[in-house]
């Protein structure tokens, strides 16, 4: 009797456990804080100040996909936000020399491409580990944008182009354009994360790259597909930001945006570890970190205090991943975070 009383307890705290994922508790975090806020803070239940939430956070969450997209095949990419602010104010700069913005955005896409698939090709093939392969081109490709590319900090969007306005600016049906971006883009990840041959083999890839490697799965390549794509994501993401705002500042290289979105991969449940995750958590992670700057923003908060309560949940999340997700011996020998 007491033995089998043992053993329905084990198993409901098994369950239990089951349940309380990550993703769940963040989830959770998130509806209280927009409970607390709704009734400590006039004017957050709004209408205008909800809407202007999710149009903040759609660009955070373009990021969060493009991340995810490497962190679920255990990597990373600090170049993200570097590679978005030169390849998108390159497109404005052209666009405003003269150039059709077509034509212009073609050229801002294939550069950010291009960035992506060299860093990937790094990483898989000279084995460079991705943390330092990913920093070291994101400075290259500041320094470069800035000393041959663009003229200025700030390069303006052209003023002749409402169609590129409507993108960051317009709305359909009352919702934002760049939260129906955000939506195509999560969509599209989770198409082909889900059912996508390469999405599969980048969980794989995740969950043992050795064994990935011996099943025949194509790792190199694989590897620079995602660096790659997750590029191509990030330039999306930055063109919502130009139109939004009417241009491109590039001193955002220089701000806390890349640790915005390694915190909303990570908190929203996609361990570094690699080979968990999708497109959910990346949602839920955003939700979080969108609600709690918005009451920051609102409380008046300053931005330094904002940056240690950012930094510190930050912190949280790792610890927690490392507890949930633990360093193996064949992770450390690839040598990927």
């Amino acid at each position: 009797m007491n033995s089998k009383t043992t053993q329905a307890r084990t198993a409901g705290w098994q369950q239990i456990q089951r349940w309380f994922t990550q993703e769940r508790i963040v989830l959770s975090l998130a509806v209280v804080l927009f409970v607390l806020f709704s009734v400590a803070l006039p004017g957050f239940a709004t209408h205008d100040n909800i809407l202007s939430l999710v149009r903040g956070v759609s660009v955070l969450g373009i990021l969060g996909m493009a991340m995810a997209l490497v962190v679920i095949g255990r990597g990373i990419d600090l170049s993200l936000v570097a590679t978005m602010a030169i390849s998108v104010a390159w497109t404005l700069a052209l666009a405003g020399s003269g150039v059709p913005l077509a034509q212009a955005l073609v050229y801002g896409a294939l550069f950010a491409v291009l960035v992506g698939l060299v860093n990937g090709m790094l990483i898989a093939y000279a084995d460079i580990p991705a943390l330092f392969s990913t920093l070291a081109m994101g400075t290259f490709i500041y320094g470069l944008g800035r000393l041959k590319l663009i003229p200025s900090d700030v390069v303006p969007a052209p003023e002749n182009e409402p169609w590129f306005t409507a993108i960051g600016q317009g709305e359909v049906l009352g919702v934002p354009m760049p939260v129906l971006l955000f939506v195509a883009v999560a969509l599209a990840g989770a198409a082909f994360l889900r059912y996508a041959r390469a999405g599969r083999f980048v969980y794989a890839m995740g969950d043992n790259y050795l064994a990935a490697r011996i099943t025949g799965i194509p790792v190199r390549p694989m590897v620079v597909l995602q660096y790659g794509l997750a590029s191509l994501i990030g330039f999306i993401g930055g063109l919502i930001t130009a139109a939004s705002v009417s241009g491109m500042n590039t001193r955002i290289v220089n701000s806390t945006l890349i640790y915005d979105v390694i915190l909303v991969v990570v908190l929203g449940g996609i361990g570094l570890s690699g080979g968990k995750g999708g497109v959910r958590n990346v949602i839920v992670g955003t939700l979080l970190i969108g609600v709690l700057l918005n009451g920051m923003t609102i409380m008046n908060v300053q931005y330094t205090v904002q940056n240690v309560v950012k930094s510190s949940i930050l912190l949280a999340a790792l610890i927690f991943d490392s507890l949930l997700n633990p360093r193996d011996e064949q992770t450390a020998q690839q040598g990927d975070i």
